[in-house]
Formats: structure tokens, sequence, C-alpha cells
């Protein structure tokens, strides 16, 4: 009887995590570039961007609509040891929660502002921060940056030596400060399933970048590496 018992509790115990699994549908880490190429300025247009994009009508209707849920966390990243959490994994239920992140992020005071661009070191935090984060169909890492990597490793070692299976990483490359950074993401950045590129116009198209971005990750519309035809690539809100 005992025997039997536990082992119906061992079948629910699996059956309920399996359910958590599949309930989640998106567990989405934010990588902000905080290294010196970016000035104080623009360190606020990309951290209120954002905020802000996270609030876009748009955006909010897309995590809010229907089952299962979407996680996010955010971090900042510089150097090689320079990688800070803002704000730890949560699950977007509500406007409330989305409102309280987006508080969170605009008042941050600046992690870092003197280290070089080592994103592969960066990218190595963010595996982690998704290794202990919650169990769901997507895991993706959407790290911003204005520049390429000249410190440390690159990103294709950081994929070879993390835990990297079944992730996606997009990005968000903001022109102006570096004519290398577009071939530096398309090259050496994007990976995994359906990742994609998208561009900002320096840091003053930041937000209308992010907005799209988010859009696109949590409406996930890309089937087989191609996107859906209803919304040609790099289009979407705003």
């Amino acid at each position: 009887m005992v025997r039997r018992l536990a082992s119906l509790c061992l079948c629910l115990a699996v059956l309920i995590s399996a359910g958590q699994a599949q309930a989640c549908r998106l567990a989405l880490a934010l990588a902000l570039d905080v290294s010196s190429s970016v000035d104080a300025r623009e360190y606020a247009l990309q951290r209120n961007g954002v905020a802000a994009a996270l609030m876009a009508e748009d955006v909010t209707a897309a995590i809010l609509s229907g089952e299962p849920s979407v996680w996010i966390a955010v971090y900042e990243w510089s150097g090689r040891q320079q990688s800070v959490v803002v704000q730890d994994w949560v699950l977007l239920d509500s406007p409330r929660v989305i409102a309280e992140v987006a508080a969170r992020i605009s008042g941050h005071r600046r992690s870092f502002s003197r280290f070089p661009t080592a994103m592969g070191y960066a990218l190595g935090f963010g595996a982690g921060l998704l290794a202990r984060g919650p169990e769901c169909e997507r895991r993706v890492i959407d790290v911003s940056g204005d520049g390429v990597t000249n410190d440390g490793f690159g990103p294709q070692l950081a994929y070879r030596h993390f835990p990297f299976g079944g992730v996606t990483v997009n990005g968000l490359a903001v022109l102006g400060a570096d004519p290398g950074v577009v071939e530096h993401f398309e090259f050496e950045v994007l990976h995994g399933p359906d990742a994609f590129l998208e561009t900002a116009q320096g840091y003053e198209g930041y937000e209308r970048a992010m907005v799209r971005k988010l859009y696109r990750e949590i409406e996930n519309r890309v089937v087989g590496g191609l996107e859906a035809p209803d919304r040609p690539r790099r289009e979407g809100p705003g």
C-alpha cells in the first residue's frame, strides 16, 4: 500500500511538473549593453526604451493574450565579470506586474560604464540565467549592443561551452557607433531556432526597435526559419 501511494505521488509530481512546463510558452532574458561605448544619454534611451516597449499596447496584449504564460528576466552586461541582473525571473501575468517590471527597469541605476564589450561572457551569463529559470516551450536571450566583441572570447565559443541546447539568441544591433555591428550580430551572435536580427537607428530609435522585437519574439511568428506570410521580416508594431 505504501509503495503504491509513493508511486502515485511520484506520478502526480511528474504530471504537475509537465503541466507547469507546458504552461509556459516563453522564457525571455533581455541583455542590455552598458559597455564604455554607451554614454549616459544613450544608456537612458536604452533603459527607458525597454520599459516603454514592455508597456506598449501591442506588446502588453501579446504577453497577456491567452495561455501559456511569458516569463522575463533582464540583465546588463559589458566586461568579462560585469553582468548584473536588473530584474530576476518574473511571470508577466497582469498589467500590474508588467508595469512594476517597467518601473524597476526605468528606475535602475546603471551598474557599470567603463568596461569593454565582452559579449561571449555576457552570453555565458545569460545561459546560466536561463538554466535556473522556468522550463518553457521556448527559451530566448534578446541581446542588445552597439559594437563588436573586443574583450575575451566571442559568442561562438560561448555557444560551444555553455548550455545553449534549444536556446535562441536574437539580436538588436544599434547602428551608428561601429560599422561592423550588423555583420557581427548576423554571423557571430544569432543562434538557435528561428533566430533573427532587429536594428535601431541609433539609441533614438531603440524604443521602436524593441517594440518590434518583443512583439515578434512573444508572438513567435517565425515558422520553419521563415517569417509567417502575413508579416514580412523586420516589420511589426511601431
